[in-house]
């Protein structure tokens, strides 16, 4: 298989996993509406916030949509990623451009470990769409095809994304189109739901009484060659007109089949010789509602995207932000019900407002996570936008109905662990109960039945318990947080194997084995990353 290399390679491989889990803080004075939703706006660096997020919701997003900076040399996106490299430590905080050289080298650094933590996120059944345009295509495939596997491209889409020719092109070519790139998580898991069909085609001209139907070719796609079976002579019986076969197609059935849909009235034969006969199709029999879904998307511009702002917040305050409605025709393919979708270049919010809006016209209950690491736009856009398609707002010609809903707006405090590899004096139960299960397992922790209990879940048989903070450690030993006979007695059950986190132990080895239980000290043996 074709493999890319780039400069910097090596070094961002692992860079995810060396990533510090760091803490998430809500403000409740930034948040908007319903917080019960289950909306994140997320405000920083989108790798630490993913890291950050990873042990709440690993697997459990059904769609990805992400749309990062096409590195076409003028968004003057910087490469701060702080990776122990010499070849990319130079780069740090430079603003790359299109005359910097190694501008697809970063852009290249900057996509791996984020597209490493997003796989991790999706469910088995989703999948990510990320857009692009040819600065980055060939890579992006490249790199998605070693990150996700060569067997989990689904496909290439092709955004018509220009309404009108562009006749300034120095090339004298106007490029009206973007791709958007389809990986699945896990290969063979995914089936699009398709578009919608076309109805009206259906009438009821003769009667039939099995109800409205339409007209399909019954030609083939085989030559003689390929499917001799397909190739014969069709006759009409009430006529007696014989109809040849198509020399380069055949038919579409065998003549058993023929015979059987002549039987049941399904062929329609033309007057004359020179016409092809054809088959009826009955709504009533489709197995769905929906046809393929086409690869080449035409009906939404990228001028729509731009007026939606302007209509919403008043100005073009942000460049080229992709139409709601594209995102929409996305997201619908896959997420119905409570799925969650993520996307963590959020820019304007505009994956946000497609969520809400098929909520909108389905009941469905999608859910969001966005990450935007400007400040200023998160504060000043991002969310604006959501609270005003929220609670509804004036466009200057009339009022807009809101969309209803809410989201929580948080940022990143501190790694869970300090540069001496100590817990940091911030980190509350939860947090580190959430950590410990996610880094031991690569599960989320399950919501807990018992808030006041050391079990914090189980998993592949195996029990997981936290002694932190003093709140359930044992209190008549010296320093908390200690499993002691007493303690360990006082634990939920549980039949199988279990791992407990304390800062301490006063049994012995023989007494964990006899009782099933390992013992992992806080913090030396709690993985930090």
């Amino acid at each position: 298989m074709p493999t890319l290399h780039w400069i910097g390679k090596e070094a961002v491989v692992n860079h995810h996993q060396q990533v510090p889990f760091r803490l998430l803080h809500c403000r409740e004075d930034l948040s908007v509406g319903d917080p019960g939703t289950g909306n994140l706006l997320v405000e920083g660096d989108n790798l630490l916030a993913l890291k950050a997020l990873l042990p709440y919701y690993a697997g459990k997003v059904k769609c990805i949509y992400i749309d990062p900076p096409y590195n076409t040399g003028n968004e003057g996106w910087v490469y701060n990623d702080n990776v122990n490299s010499p070849d990319i430590s130079r780069w740090l905080t430079a603003t790359v451009d299109r005359d910097d050289l190694s501008r697809h080298d970063k852009w290249l650094c900057m996509m791996y470990p984020r597209l490493a933590l997003l796989r991790d996120f999706l469910t088995d059944d989703g999948a990510m769409f990320v857009s692009v345009d040819d600065n980055e295509e060939s890579h992006l495939r490249l790199l998605m095809d070693e990150v996700f596997g060569a067997r989990s491209f689904l496909a290439k889409l092709v955004w018509k994304c220009r309404q009108y020719i562009d006749s300034r092109a120095v090339t004298g070519i106007s490029t009206d189109h973007e791709y958007i790139l389809v990986y699945a998580k896990t290969a063979g898991n995914v089936r699009f739901r398709g578009r919608e069909r076309d109805e009206t085609k259906y009438s009821n001209p003769d009667n039939d009484p099995r109800g409205p139907w339409m007209s399909r070719s019954i030609l083939g796609l085989a030559t003689q060659e390929q499917r001799p079976n397909l190739h014969y002579d069709l006759a009409d019986p009430a006529t007696g007109i014989t109809y040849p076969c198509p020399p380069n197609t055949g038919w579409r059935y065998s003549q058993d089949t023929i015979a059987t849909k002549i039987a049941e009235s399904r062929i329609l034969f033309p007057p004359k010789k020179t016409g092809r006969p054809r088959e009826k199709v009955f709504l009533a029999e489709l197995k769905t509602e929906f046809t393929g879904l086409p690869s080449i998307i035409d009906t939404v511009f990228t001028a729509q995207g731009s007026h939606e702002i302007r209509d919403i917040l008043g100005g073009q305050v942000f460049s080229f932000p992709k139409p709601s409605s594209l995102v929409s025709k996305l997201v619908e393919q896959l997420c119905t019900g409570t799925d969650l979708v993520l996307d963590s270049f959020a820019g304007s919010g505009t994956t946000a407002q497609a969520a809400m809006q098929l909520n909108k016209s389905d009941g469905g209950n999608r859910r969001f996570i966005l990450v935007e690491m400007d400040s200023d736009i998160c504060h000043n856009i991002t969310a604006q936008r959501l609270k005003r398609v929220i609670e509804g707002y004036d466009n200057g010609k009339g009022h807009v109905e809101g969309l209803g809903g809410g989201f929580r707006y948080c940022t990143l405090g501190e790694p869970l662990f300090d540069a001496q590899g100590q817990i940091a004096t911030e980190v509350t139960f939860d947090d580190l109960s959430r950590h410990v299960f996610f880094t031991e397992t690569g599960e989320p922790m399950p919501e807990r039945q018992k808030p006041d209990s050391a079990l914090i879940g189980v998993t592949g048989g195996v029990a997981f318990y936290l002694l932190f903070n003093g709140i359930l450690g044992d209190k008549s030993v010296d320093g908390g947080n200690v499993l002691t006979l007493k303690l360990l007695k006082s634990l939920p059950p549980h039949d199988g194997p279990r791992v407990v986190f304390g800062e301490g132990c006063t049994l012995s080895q023989a007494a964990l084995k006899r009782a099933g239980v390992t013992f992992k000290q806080i913090p030396y043996q709690v993985k930090v990353s």
